[in-house]
């Protein structure tokens, strides 16, 4: 996910998103758990994505 397609949403369907990617991240922990996650690169992926979610709704003055 680009920090462009970020920007261009509005606060609410960032914190959508942010939830969404959220449920993601406990669902792919599960996964690696259980040796079922086939790319293990997909966790750190999901971490960064939250991150820059968080960092545009900041930048929105949204708390």
């Amino acid at each position: 996910m680009k920090i462009a397609e970020l920007k261009e949403l509005n606060k609410d369907e960032l914190h959508k998103r942010v939830e969404d990617l959220r449920q993601q991240l406990m669902l792919a922990r599960f996964a690696k758990v259980n040796q079922q996650l086939k790319n293990p690169l997909k966790l750190r992926q999901l971490r960064r994505d939250i991150a820059r979610a968080l960092t545009v709704i900041r930048e929105k003055g949204d708390k």
